[in-house]
C-alpha cells in the first residue's frame, strides 16, 4: 500500500478589507467598484436617500410599500413580465426601506449583469406603481402587522423604541407602519414619495464580483447611466434624543410560558472613536456562547438558551447626529424571569468591579478579527458592508481600518466602553410575559420602576 505524503500547510497570506474604486456617471450617481476575482455572481447595492424621516405625516410605511413596489411593474413589463425576466436572468432582486433610506440589492450570475442591471434601472427609474399592484401590498402588509405583534421578540422591539425616544421623532414609531398609517396608503402616496425622493444624483451603486471581461463602464452607462433625474439638497436629519432612565415596562402576554427581554439605550455612532473599543467590549460581555452573560444564564443556571449583547447602528453621520442601538436580548422561562434579571444585573455589577480580563479581549480579537475573511467570503456581504458605509457617510477605507483598530483595542479600552454602553442606572428594561407572575419578582429586583401595558 503506498502513502501518500500528509499535505503541509502553506504560508498565511496577509487579508484586508477590499478597497473599492469609486467613480460617478453624467447623471450624478455615485459607483463604488470591486473587482473579486473567482465571485462569478456578482452583487450589486443601490442606497437611495429616501429616510424614514421624509415620509409625510400621518404615512409611516410608505417607504416601505414603495420599495416593495419597485419590482412590481414598471413601464415596459408588467409585474409577472418583470419577475420572469428577472427569472430568466437567475437574478434575485430585493428593496426595504429603514431609517438612513431605501436599498435595492442584485445579485446575479456575472455573465447577465448587464441584462439583470437593466431591469434594476427600469424599476428605478419608470416604475408602473399600478393601483391593483399598491392595494395589494398594503393589504400584504395589514396582515403582516397583527403577526408582528404576537411575535415576542417584535412586540418588544417595538416597545423599546416607543420607550426610548420622543413620539415626534419617526425611530419612536414601527419602520414600516401601523395599522393606521399603512391603511392610508395609495398609488398616488406612493409615487408622490417616489418623485420627491429617488432621483440618480443622490443615489450610489455598489457593484461587486468577479468583472473579468465585463466593461462595467459601458454596463453602467447603458443601464442606470440612463436614469435621469434633477439634483437635490440634501434631506435635514434630525437629532436622536432619547430618554434611557432606567425603568422596567412589562407587555403583558397572559398565560406565555417564556418571558422575552431586551434591554436598551442609545449609544455613539461609527464615526465615535469609542465605536471599536465598545464592539469589544460587547461581544466579550454577550457576543457569543463562551461571553460572560451566556456563561451565567445559560450554562450556570439553565435559565435560557442564550442571550446576546450587541450594538446595532441606527443612524450615523458624519457631522454627529448619529446613534446606536445598544442591548441586551433573549428569552427565559416565566418562573425565573425574575432571578434571570437578578443574575444578569450581578454580571454587569460584577464587570463593573472586576473588569474583563486578557483572555477575554484576546478570545473577542480572535474571533472578531481571525473569521473576517470568512465573514466576507461572498460578493453579497462584501457589497452589503461598502453600502453601509456609503449609507453611513463613512469613508472607504472604514472597515479595513476598523479591523486595525480591534486587533490594537486594549482590555482596559474595552472594559471602560463596555461600562459606558451599559451603566445600570440608565438601561430601559422591556419584558414581554405574564404580568401576573413576573411584575412582583421583578419590582422586588429595585432594579427601576415598573409599568405593565396590556396593548
Amino acid at each position: 500500500m503506498t502513502f501518500h505524503p500528509r499535505p503541509q500547510a502553506g504560508q498565511p497570506r496577509p487579508w484586508a478589507f477590499p478597497a473599492p474604486e469609486r467613480g460617478a456617471l453624467p447623471n450624478g450617481l455615485t459607483v463604488l467598484r470591486c473587482h473579486r476575482p473567482g465571485q462569478q455572481v456578482v452583487a450589486v447595492e443601490v442606497n437611495l436617500a429616501a429616510p424614514l424621516d421624509a415620509e409625510p405625516e400621518g404615512l409611516d410605511g410608505v417607504a416601505t410599500i414603495m420599495a416593495r413596489a419597485l419590482s412590481e411593474g414598471t413601464d415596459k413589463h408588467s409585474a409577472e413580465e418583470f419577475a420572469a425576466e428577472l427569472e430568466r436572468c437567475g437574478a434575485t432582486l430585493d428593496a426595504h426601506a429603514d431609517h438612513p433610506g431605501l436599498r435595492v440589492s442584485l445579485e446575479v450570475p456575472a455573465s447577465r449583469l448587464h441584462k439583470a442591471l437593466g431591469l434594476v434601472a427600469e424599476a428605478l427609474r419608470a416604475p408602473a406603481f399600478a393601483d391593483g399592484e399598491v392595494d395589494r401590498l398594503v393589504r400584504n402588509r395589514l396582515d403582516e402587522i397583527p403577526h408582528e405583534q404576537a411575535n415576542p421578540q417584535r412586540r418588544a422591539a417595538k416597545e423599546l423604541s416607543r420607550q426610548l425616544f420622543p413620539s415626534a421623532l419617526r425611530m419612536s414609531r414601527p419602520r414600516q407602519g401601523t395599522e393606521e398609517t399603512v391603511a392610508r396608503i395609495d398609488s398616488a402616496a406612493v409615487r408622490a414619495f417616489y418623485e420627491a425622493h429617488v432621483r440618480p444624483a443622490t443615489a450610489t451603486a455598489v457593484v461587486v464580483g468577479d468583472l473579468t471581461g465585463i466593461d462595467l463602464d459601458a454596463v453602467l452607462g447603458d443601464t442606470l447611466g440612463a436614469w435621469t433625474g434633477d439634483s437635490a439638497e440634501p434631506l435635514p436629519v434630525p437629532p436622536v434624543t432619547a430618554d434611557d432612565t432606567g425603568r422596567v415596562v412589562i407587555v403583558d402576554r397572559p398565560g406565555a410560558v417564556q418571558t422575552q427581554l431586551l434591554i436598551g439605550r442609545i449609544g455613539p455612532d461609527r464615526h465615535d472613536r469609542v465605536w471599536a473599543a465598545q464592539v469589544l467590549g460587547t461581544y466579550c460581555l454577550g457576543g457569543t456562547l463562551t461571553s460572560r452573560l451566556d456563561k451565567v444564564l445559560r450554562e450556570e443556571k439553565g435559565y435560557t438558551y442564550g442571550v446576546r449583547a450587541f450594538g446595532q447602528v441606527l443612524r450615523s453621520t458624519a457631522d454627529g447626529k448619529g446613534a446606536s442601538m445598544l442591548a441586551i436580548s433573549g428569552s427565559v422561562d416565566t418562573p425565573n424571569t425574575g432571578p434571570a434579571l437578578d443574575d444578569l444585573w450581578k454580571v454587569l455589577r460584577t464587570l463593573a468591579e472586576g473588569g474583563l480580563t486578557d483572555a477575554e479581549r484576546d478570545v473577542a480579537v480572535q474571533n472578531l478579527v481571525g473569521v473576517a475573511p470568512l465573514k466576507f467570503e461572498t460578493a453579497a456581504a462584501v457589497a452589503g458592508t461598502l453600502a453601509d458605509q456609503v449609507e453611513q457617510e463613512l469613508p472607504d477605507d472604514y472597515q479595513a481600518r476598523l479591523y486595525a483598530q480591534l486587533a490594537q483595542t486594549g482590555t482596559v479600552e474595552a472594559t471602560s466602553a463596555v461600562l459606558a454602553a451599559f451603566p445600570l442606572d440608565r438601561l430601559v428594561t422591556v419584558l414581554v410575559g405574564d404580568a401576573a407572575q413576573i411584575e412582583e419578582p421583578v419590582r422586588a429586583l429595585g432594579i427601576g420602576e415598573v409599568t405593565v401595558v396590556t396593548n
